[in-house]
């Protein structure tokens, strides 16, 4: 199957060019049988061939010879309509050709498809809404290579004015999926608001590509199945996300703010989320559950939920990597490396000892 950018663009000139051979075998053909004819009558090749180019482009210089024929007059006539005419159509299709070009230029639709064939181990993003774009942000930050489908057409020019590779197509549509290289891409992320097409568009993902990796956008929970089932290696629920991050900024204020101010922990959030980790900074309580505790054996109570990085005393000491025969004592502020939701993991150390739900994990803290 034909990738469709291929498709539509060589479809866009497919006519005029059809119809830019067919002219020119017909003018050929004019020019063949009108000289052959002046030769039958005694004419000889050379001036034969300059009286028919001088009918066909209508130069008027005069005839080379005289027409003083019955025979010659038909021939003339002859040539004068047919070749007049095929004259007319073969410059009004060069025109449409030319147009045809400069448009395709115009709009980069060739030098767009070009660079997507040429990519190898790629990203797909499907969709530019939102997410989408907070996505391709990141990415060209990161110097990821990759490529945005968009079913709508409107929007590849802002896309594009943005420094990003994009193309036309639905990626609900194998073809479109195939001209954005999804048999060399690395990873798709569908992230479309629509939870059936990143469904329908999982499934042809996969069909097209089983190694590839697939990241699905789902909207409501029960979408999340689906998702798995139709082949995606992660489900993001932006919703779910969203709120979970609001719960953090109300019940953990100073991780958002610690994280906020200082440009290298903003830079280590960064770098741990790339391998699925989190920061988070909590302060023990006086009766929390983790209060009175060394730092291993916290570890090992939040079941690999977490591990210390630094201990800060509320006298102001600072301990970085602290061993694990380390006390937490009341007030220590801790920054942590966590595995799971910054809520539950600030909740073992700032709440009292109490059961506290991790996932489908149940912890006594």
């Amino acid at each position: 199957m034909r990738p469709i950018g291929r498709m539509r663009s060589g479809a866009a000139l497919s006519s005029p060019i059809r119809n830019l051979v067919a002219i020119l075998l017909y003018v050929s053909c004019v020019v063949i049988g009108a000289t052959a004819a002046y030769m039958r009558a005694g004419w000889s090749f050379a001036d034969a061939f300059y009286m028919v180019m001088l009918t066909l482009y209508t130069v008027g210089y005069g005839e080379v010879r005289p027409i003083d024929t019955a025979y010659l007059h038909g021939v003339t006539l002859a040539t004068m309509i047919l070749g007049c005419t095929g004259m007319i159509l073969l410059t009004g299709v060069l025109v449409q050709v030319f147009t045809e070009l400069q448009l395709r230029e115009l709009f980069g639709v060739d030098r767009a498809q070009g660079q997507i064939d040429k990519l190898d181990n790629h990203v797909i993003v499907c969709g530019f809404g939102r997410i989408g774009q907070m996505l391709a942000k990141d990415l060209s930050s990161g110097g990821a290579r990759f490529v945005i489908l968009e079913r709508s057409p409107g929007k590849i020019g802002d896309i594009r004015g943005m420094g990003y590779l994009a193309m036309a197509g639905d990626g609900t549509d194998e073809a479109a999926l195939l001209a954005a290289g999804i048999e060399r891409a690395r990873v798709l992320a569908t992230v479309l608001p629509d939870d059936a097409a990143n469904v329908f568009i999982t499934l042809s993902a996969r069909n097209l590509n089983p190694k590839l990796e697939i990241i699905a956008r789902g909207e409501v929970p029960s979408t999340e199945s689906k998702l798995f089932h139709a082949g995606a290696d992660r489900v993001v629920l932006p919703t779910h996300i969203g709120a979970e991050r609001i719960a953090e900024l109300i019940l953990h204020p100073t991780t958002a703010q610690a994280i906020r101010d200082d440009e290298s922990l903003r830079e280590l959030e960064r770098s741990l989320r790339d391998l699925g980790l989190t920061l988070a900074i909590v302060r023990a309580a006086d009766r929390g559950g983790m209060t009175g505790l060394s730092v291993g054996e916290a570890e090992r109570k939040g079941g690999g939920l977490f591990f210390v990085t630094q201990t800060e005393r509320a006298s102001g000491e600072v301990i970085v990597r602290p061993a694990a025969s380390i006390r937490i004592e009341p007030g220590d502020q801790l920054t942590l490396v966590t595995r799971g939701s910054r809520v539950t993991v600030g909740a073992m150390f700032e709440t009292a000892a109490e059961t506290v739900r991790a996932g489908r994990t149940t912890l006594r803290v």
